[in-house]
């Protein structure tokens, strides 16, 4: 492995100066600096992140714990966390949770112990002890999607409130009054408030089954509220929406002339289903850019508001003539 020292006897300058470079100190001489970079293209030096950071106080690394990888929303999220935090010089370490508490608390603990210089966390739970935890250790940390009790870092999400509400109004004006809600986990913000805020606007016309932000959840909620008659179903996640698909179809159901479905959530297979999916959009490159710009800023001694965006109500055609 090339060290320093090789860098510094090919370029024929002290090992100090090599430093100094490394560290975007001035050389001596900017024909020495120019030596000394060539020397570390031409050997293939890599200095050690870890050590230098001992020296410097920084890493360049953020770190993001995310709820589900496979959910296509926090992949899309992830990458533009990425791509901002790469315009500014940072990598980005990812640590997938599963939407397990137990997962996401490694995650965090490893990323801290390998010194990231902030955290951005999509909460797997409520629960405000892991955050009581890094904000303890003086970590700059940024919330994204997910909040949690009495949480006074920096939040970034979006509200789908209005959305929901404008949800609500057209399958009641299709006539629905068995409408299937299809609800996150209650130990979730999210979760909590999609749900309060669609069957408060149905007004009693809510049935409301509780899955876990995963597919098969979503097929075994909407398994459910089909044999309670419901004539339309609203998913609160992707995943979720998904499985509520797969179910309608092993039945043999015909969307929309069967059954209404909505999904909050979009994926990029929905606008080519036939019919096309009903959704509420989250901005989610925007939210991961957003994430990312707040983080930064705490780690420069910031201190940034908490970020709301707004979801958006897009009427495709699985709600039937309520979109016409």
């Amino acid at each position: 492995m090339t060290t320093m020292k090789d860098v510094a006897q090919h370029a024929g300058v002290s090992t100090a100066t090599v430093s100094r470079v490394l560290n975007g100190h001035a050389a001596p001489t900017p024909e020495t600096r120019e030596r000394v970079l060539a020397a570390i293209e031409e050997l293939g030096y890599r200095p050690n992140a870890l050590a230098r950071s001992l020296r410097t106080t920084s890493t360049q690394t953020l770190g993001l714990v995310i709820s589900d990888l496979l959910n296509p929303f926090f992949a899309e999220i992830a990458r533009a966390v990425e791509d901002e935090a790469r315009s500014h010089g940072y990598c980005v370490v990812i640590g997938n949770a599963d939407e397990s508490a137990e997962q996401e608390a490694t995650y965090v603990r490893t990323l801290l112990d390998r010194r990231v210089d902030g955290l951005l966390l999509c909460p797997a739970t409520d629960d405000p002890e892991l955050v009581r935890e890094v904000s303890a250790g003086g970590v700059p940390l940024v919330l994204l999607d997910r909040t949690v009790r009495g949480a006074t870092c920096p939040v970034v999400r979006a509200d789908g409130s209005e959305a929901l509400t404008a949800l609500a109004r057209r399958l009641v004006g299709a006539g629905h009054s068995r409408i299937g809600v299809i609800a996150g986990p209650p130990n979730t913000s999210t979760g909590r408030e999609r749900s309060d805020v669609l069957v408060g606007a149905l007004g009693g016309l809510a049935q409301v089954v509780h899955g876990d932000f995963r597919q098969e959840s979503g097929s075994q909620a909407a398994a459910k509220l089909i044999d309670g008659g419901a004539t339309a179903l609203v998913a609160m996640d992707n995943l979720m929406g998904l499985g509520a698909l797969g179910e309608i179809k092993t039945r043999g159901l015909r969307i929309p002339h069967d059954i209404a479905l909505a999904v909050f959530d979009d994926q990029p297979w929905f606008p080519l289903l036939d019919p096309p999916i009903t959704v509420i959009a989250q901005p989610t490159v925007e939210m991961g850019r957003a994430a990312a710009r707040s983080l930064l800023a705490l780690i420069n001694g910031q201190q940034p508001d908490d970020v709301r965006l707004t979801a958006k109500l897009v009427l495709r055609g699985s709600l039937g003539e309520a979109e016409l």
